[in-house]
């Protein structure tokens, strides 16, 4: 089990807790009562250190490396997944899973970012962070979803587009743009889901939906808070001050509208109890397409681009007013 930084008073109780298990095993004692006292203290410490979260530490909560990925939703919440593979073009972008699948008998395809478990298969899907050829694999999965009346589920978590130069020549920016394009006008419902980080065009490049939702601990923002602190303050100590300006937790984007909903967690994080945050999130996911259902095609994408239209603050000058300005 690992900590984070402002767990230590739960670090700390679980650590008694292991050394009663040791004392009583080596001296045959019986520490059954303490062991409850402390796994009560435990329960009400979670309790009170996730009542009061920061935004800086929903982002570490986000990026937990015990924290369930796509591959994990996909294993508990689907059936039947077949996964497809490249874009036709270049090659196949391990960044980006994606596939046809069933939820509770329901026909869908599925895709989502993936960081890897461990070091050597973090490597491997880059971390999370798509390549063209991963948004053209995405986008290519969607269009076979439209042509065969399948439901389109994403699931994000990524710290955004890869960013490399290779990336560029291959037409990063216009990948994200396209898909962002195609997703507003594809006649199947569309669930998008940020399972956790949720960085800019990255999240984007397959964030577009009839609806789109958050996880409780998760983010969503144009940019990291280090890399907003390192432009700001030219240094990332100021990330945290970063991430409270930015308004990028759930609960601040639904508040501006910018999502649809906000799924709640186990206390402790999704990662705490990823079977209980699996059964929550295939429960609404299995509402919500019985609601999208109901509408046809046309009435998803008017009402698709008419939330999308919306969002934003922005003012309009009287003609007059520029005149004089002029």
């Amino acid at each position: 089990m690992q900590f984070l930084d402002f767990e230590k008073p739960l670090e700390d109780l679980y650590a008694q807790i292991s050394k009663l298990k040791e004392m009583s095993a080596k001296n045959q004692v019986d520490v059954t009562s303490s062991i409850k006292e402390l796994e009560l203290a435990i329960q009400k410490t979670r309790e009170q250190i996730y009542q009061n979260l920061t935004p800086w530490q929903r982002v570490q909560l986000s990026r937990h490396p015990e924290r369930p990925y796509t591959l994990y939703y996909i294993e508990k919440m689907f059936s039947n997944f077949t996964e497809i593979y490249g874009d036709r073009q270049v090659k196949d972008d391990k960044a980006i899973v994606a596939g046809m699948a069933e939820l509770e008998g329901q026909p869908v395809m599925v895709l989502g970012h993936q960081k890897g478990l461990n070091t050597k298969m973090r490597q491997m899907r880059n971390f999370g962070m798509a390549n063209p050829e991963g948004y053209r694999k995405a986008l290519r999965v969607m269009k076979i979803a439209e042509k065969f009346n399948r439901p389109v589920i994403t699931l994000i978590d990524t710290p955004g587009a890869y960013p490399g130069l290779e990336a560029e020549e291959r037409g990063q920016a216009e990948a994200i743009a396209r898909n962002l394009f195609e997703m507003v006008n594809l006649k199947v419902p569309v669930i998008c889901v940020i399972i956790g980080e949720g960085a800019s065009g990255g999240a984007l490049g397959i964030g577009i939906g009839d609806r789109v939702v958050m996880l409780e601990n998760t983010w969503y923002t144009v940019i990291s808070p280090e890399s907003c602190s390192s432009i700001l303050w030219r240094s990332w100590n100021f990330k945290e001050k970063a991430a409270e300006q930015l308004r990028l937790t759930s609960a601040d984007m639904s508040q501006f509208g910018l999502v649809d909903g906000v799924i709640p967690e186990p206390i402790g994080g999704a990662h705490s109890n990823p079977e209980e945050m699996a059964t929550t999130l295939k429960l609404y996911l299995l509402n919500t397409l019985a609601e999208l259902n109901k509408l046809d095609a046309e009435t998803r994408v008017l009402q698709r681009i008419d939330k999308f239209s919306k969002m934003g603050f922005y003012d309009e000058l009287e003609p007059e007013l520029e005149e004089t300005k002029q």
